[in-house]
């Protein structure tokens, strides 16, 4: 035990410890060196931007430079043009060795068909975030009687009320039709005719309208038991409809005896 305590103290084993740590050292610079050597570790050609180019101005770019390239995928943009190069591998800048293949992604000149969603009873600001979801965008709206305020009633394009569903190339314009929050505003005209004067006020008010005149015709011996036998305006085939708050005019008379 003496003797290898010794011989870890002598000159010998400082000297074939320094050698053998030197040597290491040695074999890992030449592997370093080598490896570098091999692969221009450090330098190359830097790869030009491309992106946002036209393709075929992109292509002469990396033609002139010595590069290859490959279309990988194309994709639509709406707001982009057809062609443009919109990604690029590897990223500008980068050193590659020279004829490097540069992957490019352009725009696709037509648009994929999107299926319009069903936004039936949605609000205007649900819908405009589903439109944007889809890949379609918002363009008139107008609004149309409803009692529910911004309500979705309708969906245009082109002029023509589309279903869900409808296939849309992606991008387009949709137009939609709007609650106005105010309900109707015209009514039917209730028929009058033979009712008790009680029930017609009844009627008219319940659909919204006003009484106007009311005129007796004949005796009138008992106001209880009076009874519709003319009004205007009167609900004929050509006039069905009046607008909110129109007066309706009566003309009454006795009734027969209970």
């Amino acid at each position: 035990m003496s003797k290898f305590v010794d011989y870890l103290k002598s000159k010998q084993f400082l000297n074939n410890l320094l050698l053998a740590f030197g040597s290491v050292i040695a074999v890992v610079l030449i592997a370093f060196f080598s490896l570098s050597s091999y692969t221009r570790h450090g330098s190359g050609i830097p790869v030009p931007k491309v992106k946002g180019l036209s393709i075929d101005r992109a292509l002469n770019v990396l033609q002139d430079q010595g590069f290859g390239y490959k279309i990988t995928d194309s994709t639509y943009v709406a707001d982009q043009a057809p062609g443009t190069v919109i990604e690029q591998d590897p990223d500008p800048g980068t050193n590659v060795k020279a004829n490097r293949t540069i992957y490019l992604t352009i725009v696709t000149r037509n648009a994929p068909s999107i299926g319009l969603p069903d936004l039936t009873e949605s609000t205007y600001r649900e819908a405009v975030a589903t439109i944007s979801n889809f890949g379609l965008k918002v363009g008139d709206t107008t609004y149309k009687a409803d009692i529910a305020r911004d309500r979705i009633l309708e969906v245009k394009f082109g002029g023509q009320t589309i279903q869900p569903g409808t296939k849309l190339p992606k991008g387009s314009k949709i137009d939609l039709v709007l609650g106005d929050g105010e309900g109707a505003s015209e009514v039917e005209v209730p028929d009058l005719i033979n009712k008790n004067l009680d029930e017609a006020r009844f009627a008219i008010k319940g659909v919204k309208l006003n009484i106007g005149n009311i005129t007796y015709q004949g005796a009138v011996t008992d106001s209880s038991n009076l009874v519709v036998v003319s009004q205007f305006p009167m609900h004929t085939d050509s006039l069905s409809k009046v607008s909110i708050g129109t007066r309706i005019n009566l003309t009454v008379s006795q009734g027969k005896p209970q």
